[in-house]
C-alpha cells in the first residue's frame, strides 16, 4: 500500500494549529494506516475545520454526490471526523489529532494503538502542550471560589453547563489506555463529559451515552469527590468538553506529575496554605493534588505556586481548613481566546502554520 495518501493526510494535520509532527521512524504514518483506509483518508483531506453538508462538501471538491454523505457518515463513527445532525440536515468537519481523532478512537484502540499512541506522544506532546495558547484551562471547584471574586462565565462549572444543550458522557480514554498498558487506574472512569452547545443537535459520532443536565451535574460532583480535576478548552465561550482528569493517566496533567513540567494549562487561581493551622495530615498532598503541587516543610504543608493550577481539590477535603484558593493578580493572568476561532487563529500564528485553507 501506497504511503502517498497518509503522508498527504499527515501534512495536513501538521498544518491544523494543534500540530502533528513526523517522527524519524514514520511512527504517525502507521498511527493514520491504522486508523484510516485509503480512501478515508484521502475525502478527510478535502473537509475543512467548518461543518458542511455533504452536498457543499461535493460541490467545493468536483466529489461525487453519490455515496458521499453514506461515507462520511461510516467515517464519523469510526471516530475520524465530527457530524451532527441537525433534524435530518447532517453536517461534517475534520478534526485535529488531539483534542480529536485520538479522543474518538475509544471504541477501536487495542494494544497496538496504545503503544503506538504512547510512543507518539514523546513528539506530539511538547507541541501540544508546549506552543501558546495552552489547549486546557482549569476550572476550580466552584464552591472554593474566593466568596468576593467576581468570577467570569469560563471559570465556572455551573456557566459551562447551563451554556450546553445536551450532554454525553464516557470513559475517559487516557484510563482506558493505561489500563489496556496495565497501569489500571482506581480513581472512576466514566467521567469525560461531552457538550453540544447548541439546540436540535446530536452527534452522529458513536460516542458515550445521552445523559440529563441533572446527571452531568451529578457526575462532576462525584469526579471531586474522587480527587479528579476539571479542565476544558481554553476559550471563553462555545465549550464542548470538560475532561475530569487524574496526575497518574491524563495526558495533559501525568506529564507534569511525573516529569514535573509546569505551565502545561491555563489557570486563573492557586492554593494557599496558612501554615498555622495546617496539622500536616498529607491528605492534600498523599490523596487529592494531581501534580505534585504540595510538599511538606518542618513547620506545616506549603503549596509550590508555579506548579499549582488552581483546581480546588486540596481546598476541600483539609481537615482544619487551612487551605484557600487565591485569584491570580491581573498581571498573572493569561485570558483564554475568545472562542475555538480565535484560539485556532493565535496557536496557527505563534507555530508559523497557514490553515487558512482548512478553515
Amino acid at each position: 500500500m501506497s504511503d502517498a495518501i497518509y503522508r498527504k493526510l499527515a501534512t495536513v494535520l501538521d498544518t491544523l494549529p494543534n500540530g502533528f509532527p513526523s517522527t524519524p521512524d514514520g511512527l504517525e504514518i502507521r498511527l493514520l494506516k491504522k486508523i484510516f483506509a485509503p480512501d478515508e483518508a484521502e475525502l478527510f483531506c478535502d473537509l475543512k475545520l467548518s461543518p458542511e453538508t455533504a452536498e457543499q462538501i461535493a460541490e467545493r471538491t468536483g466529489r461525487s454526490l453519490d455515496g458521499l454523505e453514506a461515507k462520511l457518515t461510516s467515517m464519523c463513527k469510526r471516530g475520524e471526523i465530527m457530524g451532527a445532525d441537525f433534524g435530518g440536515t447532517k453536517l461534517f468537519a475534520m478534526v485535529p489529532w488531539a483534542v480529536g481523532i485520538y479522543e474518538y478512537q475509544i471504541n477501536r484502540m487495542d494494544r497496538e494503538f496504545c503503544e503506538m499512541v504512547e510512543e507518539y506522544a514523546m513528539y506530539f506532546g511538547p507541541q501540544l502542550l508546549g506552543v501558546e495558547p495552552r489547549v486546557m484551562q482549569t476550572v476550580p471547584i466552584e464552591e472554593e471560589i474566593p466568596a468576593q471574586h467576581q468570577s467570569l462565565p469560563y471559570e465556572l462549572v455551573s456557566a459551562i453547563i447551563e451554556n450546553g444543550a445536551s450532554f454525553r458522557v464516557n470513559e475517559c480514554i487516557c484510563k482506558k489506555e493505561r489500563g489496556i498498558m496495565g497501569a489500571a487506574c482506581k480513581k472512576p472512569h466514566e467521567v469525560c463529559l461531552a457538550i453540544t452547545p447548541v439546540a436540535g443537535a446530536d452527534f452522529i459520532l458513536d460516542w458515550g451515552r445521552t445523559i440529563s443536565k441533572e446527571e452531568a451535574y451529578q457526575m462532576l460532583r462525584q469526579a471531586e469527590e474522587a480527587g479528579l480535576v476539571h479542565l476544558t478548552s481554553n476559550v471563553e465561550s462555545g465549550h464542548t468538553f470538560i475532561c475530569n482528569c487524574c496526575g497518574c493517566c491524563c495526558g495533559v496533567l501525568r506529564p507534569m506529575s511525573e516529569y514535573g513540567l509546569t505551565g502545561l494549562v491555563n489557570s486563573h487561581f492557586y492554593a494557599e496554605i496558612e501554615a498555622d493551622d495546617c496539622n500536616s495530615c498529607g491528605v492534600c498532598l498523599d490523596e487529592r493534588c494531581q501534580v505534585k503541587a504540595i510538599e511538606a516543610t518542618d513547620v506545616a504543608y506549603r503549596v509550590i505556586k508555579a506548579r499549582c493550577i488552581g483546581c480546588g481539590l486540596c481546598v476541600t477535603t483539609c481537615p482544619t481548613e487551612a487551605i484557600r484558593l487565591v485569584h491570580k493578580p491581573q498581571e498573572e493572568i493569561v485570558p483564554p481566546a475568545k472562542n475555538a476561532k480565535a484560539w485556532n487563529d493565535a496557536r496557527a500564528r505563534l507555530r508559523a502554520t497557514d490553515y487558512s485553507a482548512y478553515r
